[in-house]
């Protein structure tokens, strides 16, 4: 595992983007479980570890994002401050979201949370992406992966998403249209996130650049 400094020396901008963003994603997933129609992919493993351990959903997700990160070691993968973070707010946000939202109610409120989820993803995901300080676990085990083996970058992120989905259902993790839903519409939210967030993050850039 490489270490790349600029990714340990946060501005204060780049520091509260990131905490927002990942907090943000984290309260996505959580609305997506208490949606009860299917969680995102590495959720439902969380939510499948959860039932079998005495962990919560969100200290389930803290730790299987440290144990990805020790699969970086081989592919020699350079984590940041951000990457850390990630593996830790996230897992937080789920927990104490998830404390507050009911744990049932009508159909449409419940379809209604999943989008909501899913677009709340998308947000925390451009914050966090465009703030420049290291991927997150699972998405460095992904480009790692294409980086060391030259796999499609498609191919090793369908086949994570779909290993760590067999493997959280088979544990009793929640798999649903809402899964469905997750797996159809991150990638444009997540893409029209960053589309929106980019614009600004380089305004404030320049801007800061030109009172030094």
């Amino acid at each position: 595992m490489i270490l790349d400094r600029s990714r340990w020396r946060p501005s204060p901008r780049q520091l509260v983007q990131v905490l927002t963003g990942q907090w943000l994603f984290g309260t996505g997933e959580a609305l997506l479980v208490a949606a009860g129609l299917g969680n995102s992919p590495w959720t439902t493993l969380a939510e499948g570890v959860s039932l079998h351990t005495p962990f919560s959903i969100g200290v389930a997700t803290i730790l299987i994002g440290f144990a990805v990160l020790v699969c970086w070691i081989p592919l020699r993968e350079r984590p940041g401050l951000g990457t850390l973070l990630n593996a830790v707010v996230i897992g937080l946000a789920i927990d104490a979201t998830l404390a507050y939202l009911p744990d049932e109610h009508g159909l449409a409120l419940r379809i209604f949370s999943v989008l909501l989820g899913i677009g709340t993803v998308g947000v925390g995901s451009g914050l966090y992406l465009t703030a420049a300080l290291g991927p997150g676990p699972r998405d460095g085990l992904m480009t790692g992966l294409h980086a060391r083996y030259g796999w499609p970058l498609a191919a090793v992120r369908t086949c994570l998403e779909l290993g760590v989905t067999a493997g959280g259902f088979a544990l009793g993790g929640k798999v649903g249209a809402g899964t469905l839903a997750f797996a159809l519409l991150i990638g444009p939210a997540v893409a029209t996130a960053v589309r929106l967030v980019a614009p600004r993050v380089d305004a404030l850039a320049v801007a800061a650049h030109r009172e030094e």
